[in-house]
């Protein structure tokens, strides 16, 4: 629907911000998942609990949750992340927005493919 909408439309607008408030709230979620999924791995629970969030995924990477191509990938989005949370109303803000739709199709990919390895891991268990 967004690739239809006129860029200079209310409609594109609205589906530019839907698509990044999904790309946070998928990148948050992920960041909430893997440290689940890596207290297996660690010397103790706290241990994750202590990890920051561009180390989660490098840990992941680590322990074949992802490729580091994909670890590379999601330290963008987070990057990415931390640029869109001051909003879009202002130029900065259009252009952080343009910038995490430049990012979704490889982000789509990449979280299908965490998504896979994360289920994969809970079959396991």
């Amino acid at each position: 629907m967004l690739q239809g909408a006129t860029t200079e439309s209310i409609e594109y607008e609205m589906y530019r911000s839907a698509c990044v408030k999904e790309f946070e709230i998928i990148l948050e979620q992920s960041g909430k998942l893997l440290p689940k999924c890596l207290k297996d791995y660690m010397h103790s629970p706290k241990a994750v609990d202590r990890l920051v969030s561009k180390e989660v995924f490098r840990y992941a990477a680590h322990h074949d949750f992802l490729t580091l191509e994909q670890a590379e990938r999601w330290l963008l989005y987070q990057d990415n992340r931390n640029n869109t949370a001051h909003g879009f109303e202002s130029d900065s803000g259009k252009k952080f927005a343009e910038t995490t739709l430049e990012l979704l199709a490889d982000f789509i990919i990449d979280a299908r493919a965490l998504a896979v390895a994360v289920d994969q891991q809970r079959v396991s268990e």
